[in-house]
């Protein structure tokens, strides 16, 4: 029934958002005309927490198999990294600023992964 997600990321430079995710993270992408990129994403998990503010929303994620060597490769392309890394009890986690005033955490996960269910 459902094959895919597709995540949106608000912003108040897009172009230099979109470079990043194309020339930083290398991620693949099509031009959906006009030059409005829409980028592929890795194989992606969801979870429901419970909602502690009262104003439900969304968060994206990014997952790697090493936060810090990864926080040094996205500092060494010029990308700013939030200072310090914060150990939870699910994962070792940084945030990254995108150009466009975004923030985005990127972490390394300590719980098990999703398997992908055979279609």
């Amino acid at each position: 029934m459902i094959n895919g997600a597709h995540a949106i990321i608000y912003s108040a430079d897009p172009e230099a958002d979109r470079k990043l995710f194309k020339d930083v993270l290398g991620l693949g992408y099509v031009d959906a005309g006009g030059g409005w990129l829409i980028f592929e994403l890795p194989p992606a998990e969801v979870a429901f927490h419970p909602d502690e503010s009262g104003k439900p929303g969304h968060e994206l994620f990014l997952l790697c198999d090493d936060v810090e060597a990864t926080v040094k490769r996205l500092i060494g392309e010029g990308v700013s990294v939030e200072p310090g890394f914060h150990d939870e009890r699910w994962g070792r986690l940084a945030f990254i600023r995108l150009p466009g005033g975004g923030r985005l955490g990127v972490y390394e996960p300590r719980h098990p992964r999703a398997k992908p269910s055979p279609r």
